[in-house]
């Protein structure tokens, strides 16, 4: 009876009324039979951090994932981290751009051909529409001054966008494979626009793109329903529908999983994913993401401006009894930001937990009895976990803690606005390689307050880093990799002297325990998981 309760209550709050009835039909079956539609896959994590669908504005993890679905790019990366054409036929590159021929496609809703005018006004879009995406191309070099000159429609097939000289090619593309870069419907959503925004506030709530779903419904905190494109250019999807609920309990969501009313379960504690590491009816994937749960520090004012702070905060903390007790499965210890693996990967920094000498230090900056901080946090696993136990470490050098967690609008509002003293984020890499991981760690090209960057990690904590952000702007422009590996190597070494304000603890994986009926679901590091092609067995 539980799970027909359970199954009732899904049905009432989040299906579209064409699964009413095979949710009815459903819950008259007996019990082990009871499963979520056959064409409809559900999904149950976090929701907290999807404040936006607009692709230009929205870029945190959950958000990725459902508008990577809604909207094509140039370009697409695989898995491993392989380029591919996705709304490109080919492309060309010589020393002054890059030109794209395009495929046929059409968007969404509206039929539309997807043209290269629609390319150059959405990579105009993203930097005029100045959100935090923006900063993907911003960094190297593309500006609301140089934009327009530097992407122009050849004819309706035919796109070219012009290199910087900040940024080689590869690079280029890579950015240009982010959900960042999506190409949105440009007459459509230029129908919606209020003012100068470019549709944004209608955008953020409905979807515009040519991917294989559409947007159905979107509640903040509850659920978010992708319904099939009809009329999508290319391989229709499989699933009738996507449902992503909000479950922030784990044990909730665990039970869900278990008694079919979910199919994926994406936000499971550490003992959650282990309960089903031993159960056929359950496959746990592991997902490496390139990125870091990460302490930010703010650096604008005391304490946290003095780099003895900062150095006694991080022998406070072990991390390997963190790593143990709290991450498991989310986070392997790594200090520096490139993955361990990652080709020019340096070893950790010998950093060990030592509250001794972290009080030492704590005097020798002019604090022998500590002080009062706080901790922000989206309320979500682990990272609720984390603050507490960072929180309990600072305590025993006599630094008093107070964890504040909020929702994904609430804390990412506040990193973005310098509104913090530590905070909690995560990090991914846009690429697979160091500089995919590094590069929002160690550039800051304008750290004033005046310069509203708050698409940059570094600059949200004020961590002014002028020898790091030289050194990763020739990097950028490198384009032998083969010379690039040393370079990695420099840059991290002088990361870890730096004492950073932006430190990387774990290195992140997201572990998602998916049903063994579904079949095709492959997580992508980068959050941008298709699931058009999954199916579920009878």
């Amino acid at each position: 009876m539980a799970t027909r309760t359970a199954k009732s209550a899904f049905v009432r709050n989040c299906l579209a009324t064409t699964v009413l009835a095979t949710m009815a039909a459903l819950a008259a079956a007996s019990p082990a039979a009871a499963k979520t539609p056959a064409d409809t896959l559900v999904y149950g994590t976090s929701l907290a951090q999807v404040i936006s669908l607009d692709p230009h504005q929205g870029q945190e993890s959950t958000a990725l994932e459902v508008m990577a679905n809604l909207y094509d790019r140039l370009v697409s990366s695989d898995a491993s981290g392989k380029l591919s054409p996705q709304l490109a036929e080919k492309w060309d590159i010589d020393d002054k751009g890059i030109t794209f021929h395009l495929k046929d496609a059409t968007f969404n809703g509206s039929g539309n051909p997807v043209t290269a005018e629609d390319m150059v006004w959405s990579i105009r879009r993203v930097i005029k529409l100045s959100q935090a995406p923006a900063a993907k191309l911003g960094s190297v070099g593309y500006n609301a001054g140089n934009i327009d000159s530097l992407t122009r429609a050849i004819d309706d097939k035919t796109f070219w966008i012009g290199l910087t000289g900040k940024v080689a090619a590869d690079f280029l593309l890579y950015r240009l494979s982010e959900v960042a870069a999506s190409v949105i419907d440009s007459k459509t959503v230029m129908a919606h626009a209020k003012d100068s925004d470019f549709g944004n506030d209608w955008l953020r709530t409905h979807s515009a793109g040519s991917g294989p779903f559409d947007l159905q419904r979107w509640a903040p905190n509850d659920i978010i329903i992708l319904s099939a494109a009809k009329n999508y250019w290319g391989p229709a999807a499989r699933m009738k529908r996507v449902v992503m609920r909000h479950v922030p309990e784990s044990q909730a969501e665990r039970l869900m999983l278990e008694q079919g009313d979910i199919d994926i379960a994406g936000s499971l504690s550490p003992a959650d994913i282990a309960y089903f590491a031993d159960k056929k009816e359950v496959k746990v994937e592991k997902v490496p993401t390139g990125g870091f749960y990460v302490m930010a520090m703010n650096v604008t004012a005391e304490p946290l401006s003095k780099p003895k702070v900062r150095e006694a905060i991080l022998h406070a903390i072990d991390f390997d009894g963190i790593q143990k007790s709290i991450m498991g499965p989310y986070g392997v210890k790594r200090l520096v930001p490139v993955p361990a693996d990652y080709e020019g990967a340096i070893p950790d920094p010998d950093v060990k937990y030592d509250p001794a000498l972290a009080r030492k230090l704590l005097a020798e900056a002019g604090y022998p009895d500590g002080f009062s901080t706080t901790i922000k946090t989206i309320a979500q696993t682990p990272r609720v976990e984390l603050a507490t136990a960072i929180q309990a470490s600072l305590a025993d050098i006599g630094i008093q803690a107070q964890v504040l967690q909020g929702s994904g609008a609430d804390i990412v509002g506040d990193h973005r606005a310098r509104k913090f003293d530590i905070l909690i984020p995560q990090t991914g890499a846009y690429m697979p390689n160091a500089m995919g991981a590094m590069e929002q760690f160690t550039s800051n090209p304008d750290n004033s307050l005046a310069a509203n960057n708050a698409g940059n990690f570094v600059w949200r904590s004020g961590w002014d880093i002028p020898e790091l952000t030289a050194l990763t702007a020739k990097i950028m422009t490198e384009n032998d990799a083969s010379k690039r590996v040393g370079m990695y190597e420099q840059l991290q070494h002088m990361f870890v002297d730096a004492v950073p304000a932006v430190q990387p603890m774990f290195e992140r994986y997201l572990p998602i325990a998916i049903a063994a009926d579904v079949h095709g679901y492959k997580g992508h590091p980068q959050q941008v998981t298709r699931v058009d092609q999954v199916t579920k067995s009878e």
